[in-house]
């Protein structure tokens, strides 16, 4: 038995000091001997130093623990990139018993062990969350381009059979993220966040932006990165994965809301050559009457790849910008352009840069002056990637992107290369210098530094537009940011679409709500006959159907164009099943526009892993393929071919797929009302333009008219589709649909409640108002019973029509 020797010292003095990644803090001292070890109590929470190691526990609020961990002796500070919330002044208590100090508050029991210095996590009850593994800190000499740093590494102790999600974007259509190894470092098709979250209601995030090599096995599960003066990792517990995503984003920033046009169709492809492809695109869909809210603009606007990227339409095709985009918007659409993270040598933007020290100096995209493929190397580019991480350099960004682009009333940002692309790879490119020092110690966290560049400057310039970002990678805390994050240039196959499901849903998971993916695919090197092939066309119908249920609906690719219109015609099976989920997206832009309101005021997801709602339900941990669409819908994309075989298509024999209802609710079939119970599998049949849909019990959807734009018409009309079985709530959100005036409180609700029992429907007070709002509608209500579906149609009975005005109504149905 240790002799314990307690010690209390009132110290009436002020200590400032500067310890590892905090800013000076007060300190009072209270020194407790345990084996000669002492800790100190301070405003935000303790720190001591154990076998040579300095800890620091800090509280983020009552949820939510920082830990710190360095090489006693080490000097140096560090601002976290991601985090931007302080430690707070919580009330904890601090019991010693034995080795052990418990630091306690109302929602967590940090237990720190003074002999060994492993930190374990309880909830309040005392329900072991997390434990690190004994001695799995470690700290290595690393030489940092000639900079003595360290190496750091911590592991941690998960229960066997533990779900775990998140990491980012990945193209290996995991769910559950055991059992793997991960070297994170950002590329093409992957996007890596170095965060989890466990199906016990627990997160991670590891605050560390070198190259990380992620390991999971049955025994121990650690994050091991390149540079790192100090182990900084946040432990936070939300009791379910709404919470922990609440709890992250009140570390890293809360979700802006985007425009409601954004959530309308986006044709894009590699690329559109000159002005008139590019109006002529939206000029033909609008004849077509087939509904289209954006247009993007590729590359190579600008000219040669000397001139890459130079924020100036400088190729002759584009003879009249200014009018381009003049005409797009009197066509009721919206623009676009891409902008890269690189510069051409005979820009303005390379320049200033270079005349300034703030470019990289490693082989990017493109690779030849020329344009001719494959890349002729005997004529380099000479295109360099900007130091982001240099405020002055991502001011000079947008000093060309305001002056050149964003005068002429663009519309958004089609943020390319934002990982950025790295080629030809050698170790000694991270030695690279940059504003924070080498490339290689902020590497992860470049996308981001330049989305938050353009985003920050943005809100600077007006408050009219909100921003929007469409960028090819992410970092932790770049949902603040106004950005979309897609999963990069993929290869066209059923597996590559399968495995979006998953990519999309573990990075929603790191509380990043916002993910969208080139539908159809980038590449068609698997399809020979590209759009000829039935097989390829077959896989586009379905890979819409998908992109209808995500949070941008975007056709992109290359070696193809991707429009309507390349499918054939009305009439014809592929082109139908396309038309049809562009117009159901429409519809449902009441219901989406509400979610998304719903992810900025209530830290919600849109697309929602099965853990999210039904975490008792074991047999929905792992599933790979189903997905929740806000809370109401269950997505289950067709992710095989079935009517394709031998170049020929033959739609003549229905298919079907197998899926799984999550247990704890009834579930209506989208297409035919049909009611089933959850916990079971069932098959549904899919012909080429059904996709698997099925509407939660005590659901109430609110669907929108028939429109070419979303905001053509008014929602004085709405179709509010109750579907019975269980008590529901839904909130219809209403705002100006673009610009910020929604963080003032400008903006609408209308709360609908579903009583199952006693079969009621009441219609609540409207709150809040905003200049153009509705002052008087109708509401048409259609109560889904079994068998009574009504699909993507218009309902042949209404139960009742509402004449309403913003006082509360109750409806018996």
């Amino acid at each position: 038995m240790r002799e314990k020797t307690i010690k209390n010292c009132a110290i009436g003095v002020f200590v400032f000091i500067r310890i590892a990644c905090i800013s000076i803090i007060l300190v009072l001292v209270i020194s407790t001997g345990i084996a000669g070890q002492s800790y100190q109590r301070t405003d935000t929470g303790i720190k001591t130093v154990i076998n040579d190691v300095g800890i620091e526990i800090q509280f983020y609020g009552s949820s939510t623990v920082r830990v710190l961990k360095w090489p006693d002796g080490n000097v140096f500070t560090k601002e976290s990139l991601s985090v931007i919330k302080s430690p707070q002044n919580i009330a904890f208590n601090i019991k010693q018993t034995g080795d052990e100090l418990e630091i306690k508050n109302e929602s967590l029991l940090t237990v720190l062990n003074l002999v060994n210095g492993r930190v374990s996590f309880r909830s309040s009850t005392g329900e072991l969350l997390l434990n690190e593994e004994e001695n799995g800190a470690n700290f290595k000499v690393f030489n940092d381009a000639g900079r003595k740093t360290f190496s750091v590494s911590q592991a941690f102790v998960l229960d066997k059979d533990e779900a775990i999600y998140g990491l980012g974007i990945q193209q290996k259509g995991k769910m559950v993220q055991r059992n793997l190894e991960i070297y994170m470092i950002q590329n093409n098709t992957e996007d890596f966040v170095p965060f989890f979250q466990s199906a016990k209601g627990y997160g991670l995030f590891w605050d560390n932006y070198s190259p990380t090599t992620f390991h999971d096995d049955p025994e121990i599960t650690s994050f091991d990165s390149e540079v790192g003066e100090c182990i900084d990792y946040y432990f936070m517990y939300g009791a379910n994965a709404d919470g922990v995503i609440a709890c992250m984003r009140d570390l890293t920033g809360q979700v802006p809301m985007f425009p409601l046009w954004t959530f309308g169709f986006w044709q894009s492809k590699e690329r559109y050559k000159s002005q008139d492809e590019t109006i002529g695109v939206v000029r033909k869909y609008r004849e077509l009457g087939v509904p289209l809210d954006g247009i993007i603009q590729d590359w190579q606007y600008w000219g040669n790849n000397y001139l890459w990227n130079a924020m100036e339409f400088l190729n002759a095709e584009f003879y009249n910008p200014q009018e381009m985009v003049n005409e797009v918007h009197r066509m009721k659409a919206h623009m676009i352009i891409s902008i890269w993270s690189s510069f051409g040598p005979m820009t303005k933007p390379y320049r200033e840069l270079n005349e300034n020290g703030m470019l990289m100096n490693f082989n990017t995209w493109p690779q030849s002056g020329s344009q001719k493929w494959p890349p002729n190397r005997d004529y380099p580019s000479g295109v360099k990637i900007y130091d982001a991480y240099h405020p002055e350099a991502r001011n000079i960004y947008w000093k060309y992107l305001n002056l050149g682009i964003f005068s002429l009333g663009m519309d958004g940002w089609w943020m390319d290369s934002t990982e950025p692309d790295h080629l030809d790879f050698k170790p000694e490119d991270l030695d690279n210098k940059t504003y924070l020092g080498s490339f290689r110690s902020a590497r992860n966290a470049y996308p981001l530094m330049t989305v938050g560049g353009v985003y920050g400057h943005q809100r600077e310039s007006t408050s009219d537009k909100r921003v929007f970002i469409l960028t090819r990678s992410a970092f932790a805390g770049q949902q603040r940011y106004g950005s979309n994050t897609w999963s990069g240039d993929v290869v066209a196959s059923w597996d590559a679409l399968r495995h979006q499901i998953s990519g999309g849903l573990n990075f929603s998971l790191c509380g990043i709500p916002y993910f969208n993916s080139d539908i159809g695919g980038f590449f068609l090197w698997n399809f020979r006959r590209k759009l000829e092939d039935p097989e390829y066309r077959e896989l586009y119908a379905r890979w819409i159907q998908f992109g209808a249920f995500s949070p941008m609906m975007r056709s992109h690719g290359a070696d193809a164009p991707r429009e309507i219109y390349q499918f054939g015609k009305k009439g014809d099976a592929v082109y139908d099943a396309i038309e049809k989920y562009i117009n159901l997206r429409y519809r449902l832009l009441p219901y989406i526009y509400s979610v998304s309101w719903d992810v900025t005021a209530n830290q919600s997801s849109m697309i929602r892993a099965l853990v999210m709602d039904f975490a008792v339900d074991r047999k929905a941990l792992d599933i790979n393929d189903e997905y929740m669409f806000g809370r109401s819908i269950l997505v289950c994309p067709v992710t095989e071919c079935m009517y394709s075989k031998d170049l020929e298509e033959d739609f003549s024999i229905l298919q079907s797929r197998e899926l799984y209802l999550p247990a704890g609710t009834d579930w209506f079939d989208f297409w035919t009302g049909e009611k089933y119970s959850g916990g079971q599998s069932v098959r549904k049949e899919t012909p080429i333009d059904i996709m698997p849909l099925y509407i939660r019990a005590g659901s109430i959807l609110p669907v929108g008219p028939k429109v070419q734009y979303a905001t053509e018409k008014k929602w004085d009309n709405l179709e509010i589709r109750v579907y019975d079985g269980a008590d529901g709530e839904f909130t219809l959100y209403e705002d100006e649909n673009d610009n910020y005036n929604y963080e003032k409180g400008i903006f609408s609700t209308i709360t609908f409640n579903w009583n199952d029992a006693k079969r009621t429907l009441t219609i609540g007070e409207r709150e809040g108002e905003f200049p153009g709002m509705l002052r008087e509608r109708k509401f048409k209500i259609v109560k889904v019973s079994d068998n009574n579906g009504i699909g993507d149609g218009e309902p042949e009975w209404i139960d009742k029509e509402v004449s309403y005005t913003g006082r509360k109504t109750t409806l018996k149905l």
